[in-house]
């Protein structure tokens, strides 16, 4: 079934239960009204091209139903990217894929400095243009049978795009990934199975949905199961996402460590102590962090791994099958292969190498760019760029980003496990972000970037106990606030050309 097709399904199910509680607004919205909401938005879209529409909205409501209605008018959206250079963003989306409209929020424009760009069209207005006709229409629409309703949205196939999203770029442009409809739902069945996922949870939904992460787990998995869904529009108040959580006693939730820390800082005793499933995901969880929650709140911390090429969710962690420090076994239905990088072969248990991913979760490929997509799907299997490795009993350990390994004296050194020690070593809340300086006289060599001035001589005899003399960092700098993305993620690019700024000056 399709994405949207299942919406109107559960809709039609749990028509008087809350569909989404927005916080951002102060709005709660049943199933019913949810799907006349989007009955509206998909005849409104039906009036621009066809083809693309960008969605520029933050995590609400109003995204979620602009996001249902746009596939329920043929539309494919496109969903853009407002936390850092919305502008750039928004233009690099239309000229990438080719299309004019996006549809964005009047608020969230003035809130960050954007400007109302050409073939923007702002919901605000959208929706108070809506006549007394248009919601009869799309309420006399929504008490239709299903099969119905379905001969009243579009059709189409499960191979069909549904939705297009942009890789972070912390290491290249960002490449716009064509995710479809069974890729999303395959991925939600999967993983909401191996969890047991139910549409009793409650789900709190804290993170941007232009990101895969929070596109599939906090709007279509809710959406998937007639779940209720409690929408924020900002992760980055702690305090409020805390007070959320206390108030509203979500089951599951997940988020970025980064993210999690500020909950963890913000929060009283206890404020997440309904949640049944917390996962962490985006980045590596730091033990500390894990035995934060289990002492403030009573609640495990799990660990995923993901990529928005595979929509997203790879392997986790669940309270069955639970190993602190690896990102868990791999979802049902999932195939993943360990290579060796330079030979090919499968690596031994234990050997870390490439990590290649085969499945319904696989991406359609990058749009509009048959060369990139070749070079990461070779016979159906993605190359992640992503190092790890198997224990014996089958749970995947993430070792780091391919481009995230240095050669340093002939020797493969992960900048990942450098930073994981070093962090271990750092007062509670600091981070860190190591990276790799090439040096044509020397050779390359380490750099450790840290928010906090350390005892150099202290710090290096206390690494020197887990890692070998070659991976040791070679100078230490103090950047204060390390650059993030908008998933709370390091963005390494970024600390890499602070660094190379700061030693060249």
């Amino acid at each position: 079934m399709l994405l949207h097709q299942q919406f109107v399904y559960m809709a039609k199910k749990h028509a008087k239960k809350l569909a989404v509680i927005d916080k951002t607004t102060g709005k709660n919205v049943t199933y019913s009204r949810a799907l006349i909401g989007a009955l509206i938005l998909s005849s409104k879209f039906r009036k621009y091209d066809k083809g693309f529409i960008g969605i520029m909205i933050p995590t609400s409501a109003g995204c979620a139903l602009a996001t249902v209605g746009a596939l329920m008018s043929g539309r494919i959206p496109v969903m853009i990217n407002y936390s850092t250079g919305a502008e750039v963003n928004a233009r690099y989306a239309q000229k990438k894929c080719k299309f004019k409209t996006i549809i964005a929020s009047k608020a969230l424009l003035e809130k960050i400095n954007c400007p109302l760009i050409e073939g923007m069209v702002l919901i605000e207005d959208l929706m108070a243009g809506v006549t007394t006709g248009e919601k009869l229409k799309a309420a006399l629409i929504s008490k239709l049978s299903v099969n119905l309703i379905f001969h009243t949205i579009h059709k189409g196939d499960e191979d069909d795009t549904s939705a297009i999203l942009f890789t972070s770029g912390s290491e290249n442009d960002p490449k716009a990934v064509q995710l479809t409809h069974r890729n999303i739902t395959s991925n939600i069945e999967n993983f909401g199975n191996y969890v047991h996922i139910s549409e009793s949870d409650i789900l709190l939904a804290n993170l941007v949905f232009f990101h895969i992460f929070g596109l599939t787990v906090n709007l279509w998995v809710p959406f998937y199961y007639g779940m209720t869904m409690i929408s924020s529009a900002n992760p980055l108040d702690f305090t409020t996402i805390s007070k959320i959580a206390h108030d509203e006693k979500p089951t599951i939730m997940v988020g970025t460590p980064s993210f999690f820390w500020g909950y963890l800082n913000k929060s009283n005793p206890g404020d997440f102590k309904s949640l049944r499933l917390m996962v962490a995901g985006a980045d590596k969880c730091p033990d500390a962090l894990r035995e934060g929650y289990m002492k403030k709140h009573g609640v495990t911390l799990l660990e995923g791994y993901g990529a928005t090429e595979t929509s997203p969710v790879i392997s986790v962690n669940s309270l069955e099958f639970n190993r602190p420090g690896s990102t868990g076994k791999v979802i049902p239905n999932l195939q993943v292969r360990i290579e060796n990088f330079e030979t090919g072969e499968i690596c031994k248990t234990r050997e870390a190498g490439m990590i290649f991913v085969k499945g319904d979760s696989v991406m359609k490929g990058y749009y509009d760019d048959p060369e990139l997509t070749a070079e990461v799907l070779i016979d159906g299997w993605y190359n992640t760029g992503d190092m790890g490795f198997f224990d014996e009993d089958g749970f995947l350990w993430h070792a780091g980003r391919f481009k995230r390994f240095a050669k340093v004296g002939g020797e493969m050194i992960s900048l990942v496990k450098v930073e994981n020690v070093l962090e271990k070593l750092l007062p509670e809340g600091e981070s860190c972000c190591v990276v790799e300086v090439a040096n044509e006289k020397k050779g390359s060599y380490i750099v450790a970037t840290v928010t906090v001035e350390v005892n150099k001589t202290e710090i290096l005899r206390k690494m020197l106990k887990e890692l070998p003399i070659i991976a040791l960092p070679r100078q230490f700098i103090v950047i204060k606030e390390l650059p993030v993305m908008g998933t709370g993620k390091i963005d390494f690019r970024s600390v890499t050309r602070m660094v190379q700024e700061i030693l060249r000056a």
